[in-house]
């Protein structure tokens, strides 16, 4: 009791400092990350004028105050002891998978149909079923607490039904291209035994099942050998994904009353404990640093990146960090937003929901702001944007 009192005496100092616009405090909680926290603050603070003083919460880059906000909330539960591995946000994830449970049962029997016949199946028919499990994992990614302020956003209809009507809300589809770099490695395979796709996780819950469900059709389709997955280290934006959320979610799919789903969820126990699933944390995805700062500020996380032939980012404060988070034209090509930035052949599978696209066509993003406004922030339209070999 007296632990949660002091966590939510911190909480309310922090929502008091966040309303009046205060300048933005140090850290004080020693954790493994405070020291590069620390460190970013003060390179915020050396951007400004002297007459300027501090960063202030209503004058700052709004990544590294949303940032910042998540870390600070961390550090309320940090310093409250027995407590201080609670996850506030842990509730309103597992209510999300909860509430979806219609639509996850379609996905795993789906998967379990196609993977009875995947042997037979022709090119053209693999590639269809691949293009679909990507545009489930691309639409999955509209399920965003952070987005809904934490109300219930969970998937109610089955999403299958829905692709076809949904392919002209894609911005930008270069799925094309991955089909053509995993299925080339995969005819070679003799040649290159190993294919690594690596998936940099987004929200838990639904859209955690559909990337599951397309990391599964990789290695049943042998377009890859093996999946590394990336989560957060910490509770982030609501509803990002925790090694918690990882193994729970796994162990909930396997626990299932029904066989379909249930069945899943022993292959992704398998595949985790055969290795051929493998999860990573590494501090760097809760810092503010854009991706171009990775191999200075994380040179051990880009480093295993680099291992990767392809790397899937979902969602988007993903997109936010691969392009700066900047307010660029729509027309720049994505290749130059990224800023350097290139472990590996890379795609952003996301839904539009904050002020950053590149890569449109000309006039695309000028056209979409006369019919809709906000078809930004949406969540209406995705994108599959490719950076290739270089």
């Amino acid at each position: 009791m007296e632990a949660e009192k002091k966590a939510i005496s911190l909480l309310s100092k922090l929502r008091n400092e966040l309303q009046t616009d205060k300048p933005i405090t140090p850290l004080v909680e020693k954790f493994a990350d405070t020291d590069i926290w620390n460190q970013y603050l003060e390179y915020q603070q050396s951007l400004l004028n002297e007459s300027d003083g501090k960063p202030r919460w209503f004058h700052s880059p709004w990544l590294f105050v949303e940032c910042y906000l998540y870390r600070r909330i961390h550090e309320a539960v940090i310093q409250s002891p027995p407590i201080d591995d609670f996850d506030v946000f842990r509730e309103s994830k597992e209510q999300n998978f909860f509430e979806s449970q219609e639509p996850i049962m379609a996905l795993c029997i789906h998967l379990q149909e196609l993977k009875k016949t995947i042997e037979d199946l022709g090119e053209n028919q693999l590639k269809n079923e691949f293009f679909k499990l990507l545009q489930i994992s691309l639409w999955g990614n509209k399920c965003d607490l952070s987005l809904s302020g934490g109300e219930t956003s969970s998937q109610k209809v089955n999403i299958m039904n829905s692709l076809e009507g949904l392919k002209p809300l894609i911005l930008v589809n270069d799925t094309e291209r991955l089909w053509s770099l995993l299925s080339s490695r995969k005819k070679t395979r003799e040649d290159v035994p190993i294919t690594r796709v690596d998936i940099v996780l987004d929200n838990s819950g639904f859209e955690l099942v559909t990337d599951l469900i397309l990391a599964d059709f990789l290695l049943s389709s042998k377009l890859a050998t093996e999946v590394h997955f990336y989560g957060k280290t910490i509770p982030w934006f609501v509803s990002d994904t925790t090694i918690h959320d990882f193994n729970w979610l796994i162990e909930e799919v396997k626990r299932s009353g029904h066989k379909g789903v249930s069945g899943c969820g022993v292959d992704w126990e398998g595949y985790v404990k055969a290795g051929r699933w493998v999860y990573h944390d590494h501090m760097f995805w809760t810092l503010p640093h854009a991706f171009c700062a990775m191999p200075q500020v994380a040179p051990d996380l880009y480093a295993e990146l680099q291992k990767a032939h392809l790397i899937l980012f979902k969602g988007d404060l993903n997109y936010r960090k691969l392009t700066g988070d900047r307010k660029w034209e729509f027309t720049v090509p994505f290749h130059q937003a990224l800023n350097g930035f290139h472990p590996a052949p890379l795609c952003s599978i996301r839904t539009l929901k904050a002020e950053t696209q590149v890569g449109l066509l000309p006039g695309q993003g000028e056209q979409l702001t006369v019919s809709e406004p906000h078809w930004l922030t949406t969540g209406k339209y995705g994108i599959f944007q490719f950076d290739g070999p270089l």
